[in-house]
Parts: C-alpha cells; structure tokens; sequence
C-alpha cells in the first residue's frame, strides 16, 4: 500500500425493524444523543453539525440523504478527515444496516482501532433505540 493509502472501517448488521424506524434513530437528533453523541443534526444536504461528548467533538457536514435508504457526512476530528454513510436495506426480517466509514490513513492506526471497537458499541445501541421507536 502506498503512504496516501486509506482504509475503510465496514460494519454490518441484520435488524429486525423496518428501514423507517432505524431512519429516524439515525436522523433524529434526540435519539441520535441515546445511541451515538450529543449534536445538532439535520437530514439536509450541506447542513453542518457537531457531535459532542466529553472527550470532545466531531465536526460533520451532510453530503448525502435519501429518505430510508442512505445517509453520508463528514466526520472530521482530531485530525481524521473521514466520510461516515449508512446504507439501510429492506430485508424479508427487517432490514440489512451497513455502516463505513472512509478515510483513515495508514499512520493513523490508533483512530482505526478505535473506530473498529467504537462503532461495534455504537450500533448495538442504534438497534436498541431503533427498537423503541413508534
């Protein structure tokens, strides 16, 4: 691999909820505060928001929304420039939940793992909210 190389932190999940319910925990921002951080998002092409926890925060702009289907934005902290998107497909059980987020450089090794082992925490609490909504 190259120096300007990047990787792809991928994770996948089987839910047993319909693509609207697990749509609005990740656009909501009082349930995205249940299962990811504190923020002030809107589903709005060019919005920009922030997520805030208190081991600090992460500066985001929506790229792209398509209403139960995909949602994309950046993620830029501690020198992370990376894209996060979510792609929610209708499965016979529920739905098909994949998450990537691009853009991790080799050198940064440790942001990798930590999003490896953060995200894994993150989506287990995604299916519980997502389990709760109307």
């Amino acid at each position: 691999m190259s120096a300007d190389a990047v990787r792809s932190v991928v994770m996948e999940r089987e839910m047993p909820y319909p693509p609207e319910k697990i749509w609005r925990a990740l656009t909501q921002p009082e349930l995205i505060a249940e299962w990811l951080m504190k923020n002030d998002f809107r589903a709005e092409v060019d919005h920009q928001f922030q997520l805030s926890a208190d081991w600090g925060s992460v500066d985001c702009q929506v790229l792209v929304v398509e209403v139960n289907k995909s949602l994309s934005y950046t993620w830029v902290a501690f020198g992370l420039e990376s894209v996060v998107t979510w792609t929610l497909t209708p499965t016979g059980a529920g739905t098909h939940l994949r998450m990537e987020q691009a853009g991790f450089r080799m050198e940064q090794e440790q942001a990798y793992k930590g999003a490896q082992y953060g995200w894994q925490k993150f989506l287990g609490a995604l299916e519980q909210v997502a389990g709760r909504v109307d």
